[in-house]
C-alpha cells in the first residue's frame, strides 16, 4: 500500500465522497485517505475495513486541512452547501483547500463544482448552492491548480425525499412537482458518482483543466412521472408546476430550486455518453427506483 499514491476524499462518510472513496478503493490503483470531521462514525469505520486510511479533517480549520492533504497526489473536494445554507461559507471553504492544494504541489483536484448561475444568467437568476461552486471552480483554476471539475445532474434520490411524489387533492392519482415545463431535465444516482471520479483520477491528462457535466439519462417531468406509475402501480401526473408557482410554495428553498429548474431549462452541459463511458454500470432512473421501491411504500 505504500508504493501506491494517496486520494485523499473529503466529505468520505457523505454520499459523494462515500462513493468516490469506495470506487477508488474497489478499483485498487490510488491508496485513498478518508476525510471526515468524526473519525469515530460507523461510515469511517467502514472504510477503514475496506482499506482507507481514516483522517479527520474540518474545512473550517485550515491547520486541519494542510494536514490531511500533506503528502497526497490529488483529492477528491466536496462542499455541503445544506450543511450551513451560506454561499460565503461554502466559496471560503472550497478556496481554503485550493490555496492548501496549490502551496502542497498536489497533482490532480476533482471538485465537485457547478455553474455560476448568477454570472452566466447576468445576475438575473441567483441559485446560491451552485453559484459558490462555480466560484471555486474559477478559483482553483486561477491560481493553477490542476483540477478537474465534475458538475453532477439533479440526483435520483432526491425522488425519494423532497421530490417524492403526492397524493392530488380528492384525487385518485399523485403528482410530481418539479417546474420543468416540458423541458428535460438530467439526472443521475449520487451512488454512481464514485466510479466517475474513480476513471477521472485514472486518465488524469485526459481531464486536467476541464469541467465534466455528469448525467446518466435526461427524462421530462412526464416521463419521470410514466417511470414511477409503471414501477409503484400507482398513477403519477407531472403537477404542470411553474416556476412562479413553486417559489412561492414557501419551504426554504423553495425560490432557489425554481431558480435551478429555470437554469436547468437553459440546457446546462451534461454529458449522458461521456457519463456511461466513464462509468459502464451507471443506473437509469427505472433501475434506480426497482432498487428503491421501498422508500414509496406509505404511498
Amino acid at each position: 500500500m505504500a508504493q501506491r499514491k494517496v486520494i485523499a476524499v473529503f466529505g468520505a462518510t457523505g454520499a459523494q465522497g462515500g462513493s468516490v472513496a469506495k470506487a477508488i478503493l474497489e478499483n485498487k490503483y490510488f491508496a485513498v485517505r478518508a476525510l471526515t470531521r468524526d473519525v469515530t462514525r460507523k461510515k469511517a469505520l467502514a472504510l477503514q475495513d475496506l482499506g482507507a486510511e481514516i483522517a479527520r479533517c474540518d474545512l473550517d480549520d485550515a491547520a486541519s486541512v494542510e494536514a490531511a492533504l500533506k503528502g497526497a497526489y490529488g483529492a477528491f473536494v466536496v462542499t455541503n452547501f445544506w450543511d450551513h445554507l451560506s454561499k460565503e461559507k461554502e466559496v471560503c471553504q472550497g478556496k481554503l483547500v485550493a490555496d492548501v492544494a496549490k502551496r502542497l504541489g498536489l497533482k490532480h483536484v476533482v471538485y465537485s463544482g457547478l455553474e455560476n448561475v448568477q454570472q452566466l444568467s447576468g445576475g438575473k437568476l441567483q441559485v446560491p448552492h451552485f453559484d459558490g461552486k462555480g466560484e471555486v471552480e474559477e478559483y482553483f483554476w486561477s491560481i493553477g491548480v490542476p483540477m478537474t471539475s465534475v458538475r453532477l445532474a439533479a440526483y435520483f434520490e432526491n425522488f425519494l425525499t423532497v421530490w417524492k411524489p403526492v397524493k392530488a387533492p380528492g384525487g385518485d392519482h399523485y403528482t410530481l412537482a418539479l417546474p420543468m415545463g416540458n423541458a428535460p431535465m438530467d439526472g443521475i444516482s449520487v451512488a454512481d458518482i464514485g466510479a466517475v471520479v474513480s476513471s477521472i483520477f485514472n486518465s488524469s491528462e485526459e481531464f486536467l483543466g476541464k469541467a465534466v457535466g455528469l448525467s446518466a439519462e435526461a427524462l421530462t417531468v412526464q416521463q419521470y412521472a410514466d417511470v414511477l406509475s409503471k414501477i409503484l402501480g400507482k398513477e403519477v401526473r407531472d403537477a404542470m408546476i411553474t416556476p412562479e408557482a413553486y417559489e412561492k410554495l414557501g419551504f426554504p428553498g423553495a425560490e432557489e430550486l425554481a431558480n435551478m429548474c429555470r437554469f436547468y431549462q437553459m440546457k446546462p452541459d451534461r454529458d449522458v455518453k461521456l457519463t456511461h463511458h466513464l462509468n459502464s454500470k451507471v443506473k437509469s432512473f427505472s433501475q434506480f427506483i426497482l432498487e428503491n421501491q421501498g422508500a414509496f411504500k406509505d404511498m
